[in-house]
């Protein structure tokens, strides 16, 4: 049987993911506070390939970095456009670790073109089914609502 055939979505398509993918960054890193975070992003494309990016920020009050390669990062980058994308990827999940004052976790799902918070009892079972780095047992943290921004196109779902 072949393999099915990934759909390759239009220009204008993949322009509005990419400004969403931005955006959602935008939103995202003040959300999760001052300190070091680590972003992991799995994705399972439409046909069935399973793909994961990871990305390490430093939150500071007026600005956050990388902790990364500008490779490392783009590839993260281009995951999560994809993912908001809507057509090459059926399914993916942002879980946000931090280690400062505990190891807690909090998790978005991809629906309709955005980041929307996931169920904490589907995140609990997502991060404790995930090798753990530390003794310490990592709090499940609900995830903040991430604000869509205006004038954006919403994509169709």
């Amino acid at each position: 049987m072949p393999e099915p055939e990934l759909l390759r979505p239009d220009n204008t398509a993949t322009a509005l993911a990419m400004g969403r993918a931005l955006h959602a960054l935008t939103a995202l890193l003040p959300t999760l506070g001052e300190g070091s975070h680590a972003l992991n992003l799995n994705a399972e494309r439409t046909d069935g390939t399973q793909m994961s990016a990871d990305l390490h920020v430093s939150v500071e009050p007026d600005s956050w970095h990388v902790d990364h390669s500008a490779e490392e990062y783009g590839q993260f980058y281009m995951l999560l456009t994809f993912a908001l994308e809507n057509n090459t990827v059926r399914d993916a999940v942002l879980i946000a670790t931090t280690t400062d004052a505990g190891p807690r976790a909090c998790g978005w799902e991809v629906r309709a073109g955005w980041l929307h918070p996931m169920d904490t009892a589907e995140l609990h079972q997502t991060v404790t089914s995930m090798p753990a780095d530390d003794a310490a047992p990592l709090v499940v943290c609900h995830a903040p609502a991430l604000h869509y921004p205006h004038g954006m196109a919403k994509e169709r779902s």
